[in-house]
């Protein structure tokens, strides 16, 4: 039971549900293999909940879904203490953080108040309620949606927030074909019926995916490769802000990830390339000619990668 096995099975059975989107459908497997977070950026009505939900279904947990508004709170998310009258005494209500797969739905539309209590929660894997830490489940990932176009009455995500995601997934329209195939599949029923017929992954593979992952070995020359591209994104000239070291951290460990999921125990520079627009795109800030010259991240990416020799 290999980790490349677990992610084609893994795969086959979200396209049961989900037309297209094989990027971030191998991202999220990805993200659930290294513990992470994914931000989503797309427009609505491109499966982002839906994804969610089959992801629950398949790792066999609970599913929570969040809408994110300005009048919301901490503790509507978190959770907080409720007086019984009955016993006289305080109890715990648990909020739906409290869950292995929670879709935190247009997050830049809470105030950085409540943004902070679901990223603490994200960073630390625990929430704290009076003076008492409780432990999120395991699997936990939170899937993160923002919509590209309507930013009135958004509160967007500091950067040093962004920097908690393991992975910004930008989800485009379908192509012509696929859509055929998404209206295809509503005509003969509802999608979320296909969800529920899902059978969950085996028990431990997620845990034998880690543990392939973390036997990957790297090379100097690749550790050194990692360095030289998030050095670089702080020298470029199209950015104000370049990567920081924790996501050099994290992009070594998609790479070891995804050369887990290709079946081989090592990383190639490839595997790093490959992972660096998902990886460093929300971590980066452009300056204010780029955007006007309409260069966007991963432009600025592919620049960076561009000014480098790649390791033999």
């Amino acid at each position: 039971m290999s980790a490349k096995d677990g992610a084609g099975r893994f795969a086959e059975s979200v396209h049961r549900v989900i037309v297209g989107q094989d990027e971030i459908i191998r991202l999220a497997f990805m993200a659930l293999a290294l513990r992470g977070h994914i931000l989503i950026e797309g427009v609505p009505g491109t499966a982002k909940t839906l994804l969610a939900r089959t992801v629950a279904r398949l790792v066999g947990g609970s599913f929570k879904r969040v809408q994110f508004t300005p009048d919301l709170m901490p503790s509507d998310i978190v959770g907080t203490s409720v007086f019984e009258i009955a016993t006289s005494n305080f109890r715990i209500r648990l909020g739906p953080v409290f869950a292995n797969v929670v879709l935190a739905d247009e997050v830049n539309r809470a105030p950085a108040k409540t943004q902070a209590a679901l990223l603490e929660a994200m960073e630390e894997r625990q929430v704290t309620l009076e003076g008492e830490a409780h432990v999120l489940p395991d699997p936990f990932i939170v899937l993160a949606t923002q919509n590209p176009v309507e930013y009135e009455g958004t509160y967007p995500l500091p950067e040093a927030e962004l920097d908690r995601f393991l992975f910004k997934a930008v989800v485009p329209y379908p192509q012509p074909t696929e859509e055929a195939a998404i209206l295809r599949r509503h005509d003969k029923g509802r999608p979320l019926d296909v969800v529920e017929q899902l059978a969950p992954l085996p028990d431990g593979e997620l845990v034998a995916a880690r543990d392939e992952i973390d036997n990957v070995t790297v090379e100097d020359s690749v550790v050194d490769y990692v360095v030289r591209i998030v050095e670089e994104t702080r020298r470029s000239g199209d950015l104000l802000l370049g990567a920081s070291p924790r996501a050099g951290v994290h992009l070594l460990r998609a790479a070891k990830a995804n050369a887990a999921l290709e079946g081989r125990d090592f990383v190639t520079p490839d595997d790093v390339k490959s992972l660096v627009p998902p990886t460093l795109r929300h971590r980066v800030v452009l300056k204010a000619e780029a955007e006007i010259e309409g260069v966007d991240a991963d432009a600025a990416l592919r620049r960076v990668l561009a000014r480098l020799d790649v390791p033999r």
